[in-house]
C-alpha cells in the first residue's frame, strides 16, 4: 500500500529530527576513529582534527608489542561467547520454571531476583571475589572469568515474562501427548522463545565483551587478562598511550556495531517480544 502525503511528510520531518541526534551518538566514534590513525602528538595538537591520519597500524603495532592486544582478543570472544551460551540456557531454564510451574517459596524467589536488581554491582562483587579466589583458590582460570557472573537477574525476568505469554494451551497438550518436561522446553518453548534469546543473547555477549572490573579482580596472569584489561593497563603513571588505546577501542568497538546492525531486526523483536498480547 503507497504511503499518502501526509504520512510521508511526518515521515521525512520524522527522520530530518533524528538525524541531528544520530549525528551527535555518532561523532565521538568518529573522534575516536580518527584519533586511532594519529600519534599522540597529533591527537594533543591544538584545534579538532575531523581527518584521518596515517598512523593506525603504527599504532596497532605498538598496542601489540605493548600488550600482546591479540591474545587479549581471543580471549575475550571465548570468554564473551561461552558466557553468553552459558547464561542464555541458565537463565532460560529459570525463567521456565518460574513462568510455568507451582513450588513452595516461588514468591520468595521471585522477589529475591527482584530485589537483586536493586543491588548495585559493587556490593557483591568484593564478596564474589573473596569467595571465589580466597575460598575457592580459583583466581586466574577459565572458570573464576566465566561462571561467577552468569546468572542474570534480568535476563530470568525477561525470559519468564515471554514463557508467560506464550498459549498455555500448547504445553498442555504437549503433556497430554505423554510429551517430557525437558522435550516441551528445548522443542517447543524456545524455538517459540527465539526473538527473545536473539536479544538477550546480545546483551549479554555486549555484558560480557565490556566487562572490566571482574577480569581484573580475578586474574593476576598476565596470559589470562581481556582486551579491556589490557586497554587498561596502558594507563600508567607517567606515561599514557593515548594512540594505542583508541586503536584497541576503535578495534573492540567495531565488530560490536556490526553485530548490532546485522542483528537489530532480532534485536527489536525480542525486545518488543510480549508487549501486545
Amino acid at each position: 500500500m503507497r504511503k499518502s502525503v501526509s504520512e510521508r511528510r511526518r515521515s521525512i520531518a520524522l527522520h530530518a529530527a533524528m538525524l541531528p541526534l544520530a549525528l551527535i551518538w555518532l561523532f565521538p566514534l568518529w573522534v575516536m576513529f580518527v584519533y586511532s590513525t594519529m600519534d599522540d602528538n597529533g591527537i594533543f595538537s591544538q584545534g579538532v582534527v575531523l581527518a584521518p591520519s596515517d598512523q593506525f597500524a603504527a599504532n596497532f603495532a605498538a598496542l601489540e608489542r605493548d600488550v600482546g592486544f591479540i591474545r587479549a582478543t581471543v580471549i575475550s570472544v571465548i570468554v564473551a561467547f561461552v558466557y553468553t551460551l552459558l547464561s542464555v540456557a541458565l537463565t532460560s531454564m529459570a525463567g521456565w520454571a518460574l513462568a510455568s510451574y507451582r513450588f513452595v517459596g516461588k514468591g520468595a524467589v521471585l522477589a529475591t531476583i527482584l530485589g537483586t536488581l536493586t543491588l548495585p554491582y559493587f556490593v557483591v562483587v568484593i564478596p564474589q571475589y573473596v569467595m571465589v579466589a580466597r575460598d575457592f583458590g580459583l583466581h586466574n582460570t577459565w572458570f573464576a572469568l566465566i561462571v561467577p557472573p552468569l546468572f542474570n537477574s534480568l535476563g530470568v525476568l525477561f525470559t519468564r515474562q515471554t514463557f508467560r505469554m506464550m498459549p498455555q494451551e500448547l504445553f498442555d497438550a504437549a503433556r497430554v501427548e505423554g510429551v517430557s518436561e525437558w522435550r516441551i522446553f528445548l522443542f517447543v518453548a524456545l524455538p517459540l522463545a527465539r526473538p527473545t534469546l536473539a536479544a538477550l543473547s546480545i546483551i549479554l555477549f555486549l555484558h560480557s565483551w565490556n566487562n572490566y572490573l571482574w577480569p581484573l579482580l580475578i586474574n593476576s596472569d598476565p596470559s589470562m587478562m581481556t582486551a579491556p584489561v589490557e586497554l587498561g593497563s596502558l594507563i600508567g603513571l607517567t606515561k599514557v598511550s593515548w594512540g594505542g588505546i583508541m586503536t584497541g577501542a576503535v578495534i573492540l568497538t567495531a565488530p560490536m556495531l556490526v553485530l548490532f546492525v546485522a542483528l537489530q531486526r532480532h534485536f527489536i523483536a525480542g525486545i518488543s517480544a510480549g508487549a501486545v498480547k
